[in-house]
């Protein structure tokens, strides 16, 4: 999400100064992978955090560390590889760099599937609520993400331009608009059209008298889920909206923000994760606590 194109269409150098912006993104993005650890180590450790729930954002942890990995690989190619001039090298680097996207988009969109399980399928099939039927959704959904950006290798739209990134150039339309599209806007769109199912759904519900209040409570619950997956991703997609102006506006302070934004946005939805999750909230107090307690002196009597 660093940027879905490059900025430029020949072999001159970026006006980007990479030697500012790709330092300052990346220390954004080992924050991010120290703050998705921590979630990691968390519900690993803590047996009542061991909920299908928790089992996503998991997931999603995951997607986000290889996210910030990738494009701290790419910036060190950009600045300290600079031998490596290969055009195939730089295909896997952009296509593992569209691998990191799509794996941290449609993660979400695992979790909206898996709210449509629990709020309306699960009334009929309580099988399709099950751990296992969840770890078949994350396999399939990683299968998916490699599978995306396959045009990637599979065309040579990307190839080596001293001073750029790994991306696809502006000037292959077709492609551009395929990740706009593939990336982005389906699961984007595919999110919404959930939650707006679940919202009828649960509001649909809550007005028949013949409901029973406990199922009322458990559809409100997954109601507010839904709406912490959508506070969650709406900071992490606002990440590409300078990429998106500069795509609109080809301004190259865009692109340069962009760099920045997208790294910064994912640190952000990590601690907002820690924040707005009571559960796993609640276990970093007690552990920040306890280790609190640990090492404070007894007062001399």
């Amino acid at each position: 999400m660093t940027s879905l194109t490059g900025t430029g269409t020949n072999f001159s150098s970026s006006s980007t100064n990479y030697d500012t912006v790709a330092p300052i993104s990346m220390v954004f993005a080992l924050v991010a992978i120290v703050l998705s650890i921590l979630i990691l180590i968390l519900v690993i450790s803590t047996k009542q955090l061991h909920t299908v729930s928790h089992l996503l954002t998991c997931n999603t942890c995951i997607a986000s560390i290889l996210y910030c990995i990738v494009q701290c690989n790419n910036y060190i190619y950009l600045l300290f590889v600079k031998w490596n001039i290969s055009d195939e090298s730089c295909r896997w680097r952009g296509y593992f760099g569209y691998t990191s996207i799509v794996a941290v988009i449609y993660s979400y969109l695992l979790q909206a599937i898996s709210r449509l399980f629990f709020t309306i399928l699960s009334i009929k099939y309580r099988w399709i609520v099950s751990f296992r039927v969840h770890f078949y959704l994350i396999f399939i959904g990683w299968i998916i993400v490699f599978l995306v950006p396959l045009p990637a290798i599979m065309t040579k739209d990307i190839y080596y331009r001293q001073g750029f990134l790994c991306w696809v150039p502006k000037r292959f339309m077709l492609h551009v608009i395929y990740t706009i599209i593939m990336y982005y806007l389906l699961p984007i769109v595919l999110i919404i059209v959930i939650y707006i199912l679940i919202y009828k759904r649960v509001h649909s519900h809550a007005n028949k008298n013949s409901i029973v209040l406990d199922q009322r409570k458990r559809k409100n619950l997954d109601l507010t889920v839904f709406r912490k997956i959508m506070i969650l991703l709406s900071i992490y997609v606002l990440g590409a909206v300078p990429s998106l102006f500069y795509m609109l506006t080809n301004v190259e302070l865009f692109y340069s923000i962009g760099i920045v934004s997208v790294s910064f946005t994912v640190m952000v939805e990590k601690l907002v994760s820690l924040l707005i999750d009571r559960d796993i909230r609640d276990v970093l107090k007690k552990c920040l606590f306890f280790r609190t307690n640990q090492v404070t002196p007894i007062a001399p009597k």
